[in-house]
């Protein structure tokens, strides 16, 4: 791939834009325009959005192959720019997953101090041994899993949102954007700003579907707008530097499982001084733990996917 070469910035963010905006709508065309009925239930109805988000992300990707403009045209070399690729897999799931959970040090703490007091009600209660109470956490896990692995919402939260947003999102834009002649912190702020507005489509939903005020669909959507722009930056850095699309779809998955990280808990100050140490301890690993070459072998003078470094 050659940066600035035969794409211009105009069109890579058309393109972009029109990316973002056939994610979105695709998920309404179904009822909006082929007129089918509504699904009766929310599994048929979640199994068509996720049809018709795999539908959009082939037609991203589809797009952006044929306005890249590629050196080769091997379908190998494009799963390379699209960040799909097997070498140096292991770094790109364990090391971005690490430095992630360091946000959640604090909910790490929460739910390690909830655990203490759970333990201690069972100990008062004489209903066993620590083996027994250990026991009775793994059954619960199991049997949470086991739920997990047939909950249609699960599947939308851990596997099709985190796959078809970050190929479309990343994996799709973020090549198209360095191609344009975008630098690289402009690209990591207009990624995230079209990851964002594809999800005012939530706004429409929770203040029909939910009956709440206009206030207050604004401010729940506001808040999750302001989420996804922050996470979207660092999703868009993740895959940058290490060239990896695993990379941010292991960290999109953490952060849906976990939620918003756990900044103060009533009581106790232990929470919000382990979020501080966690968050300090991610800003200073941040760029040690993504350096270019721990994902890649390094061609042509260039330790990095794409050539930036050079």
């Amino acid at each position: 791939m050659e940066p600035e070469t035969g794409l211009s910035k105009p069109v890579a963010v058309v393109a972009c834009a029109t990316m973002a905006f056939l994610y979105v709508a695709i998920l309404y065309a179904p009822t909006l325009i082929l007129r089918l009925p509504a699904p009766s239930t929310i599994k048929e109805f979640m199994i068509r959005r996720f049809i018709c988000a795999a539908i959009s992300s082939f037609i991203s990707l589809v797009l952006c192959a044929f306005l890249l403009p590629l050196r080769k045209r091997e379908a190998t070399y494009l799963l390379g720019v699209y960040g799909i690729r097997l070498d140096h897999f292991w770094q790109a799931v364990v090391f971005p997953l690490s430095l992630t959970s360091l946000m959640y040090a604090g909910s790490f703490v929460f739910k390690s101090l909830l655990l203490v007091d759970s333990w201690k009600e069972h100990m008062h209660q004489g209903e066993g041994f620590f083996f027994d109470f250990v026991k009775a956490i793994l059954q619960n896990f199991l049997a949470g899993l086991s739920s997990t692995a047939s909950n249609v919402l699960a599947w939308r939260n851990y596997v099709v949102a985190p796959l078809t947003e970050e190929l479309v999102f990343r994996a799709c834009m973020i090549p198209l954007l360095l191609c344009g002649g975008f630098e690289i912190y402009v690209v990591i702020l207009l990624c995230p700003i079209l990851f964002s507005l594809a999800h005012l489509n939530h706004w429409m939903e929770i203040y029909g579907r939910q009956n709440y005020s206009l206030l207050k669909a604004f401010m729940v959507v506001g808040l999750q707008l302001g989420y996804t722009v922050i996470f979207g930056s660092y999703a868009s850095f993740l895959f940058i530097r290490t060239g990896h699309l695993v990379a941010p779809i292991v960290a999109h998955i953490f952060c849906n499982f976990m939620g918003l990280p756990m900044l103060f808990v009533r009581r106790t100050g232990m929470v919000s001084l382990a979020f501080i140490a966690g968050a300090v301890a991610f800003i200073c690993l941040l760029c040690p733990i993504t350096q270019p070459h721990l994902y890649n072998d390094g061609t042509d003078d260039c330790e990095c996917w794409h050539g930036y470094c050079s």
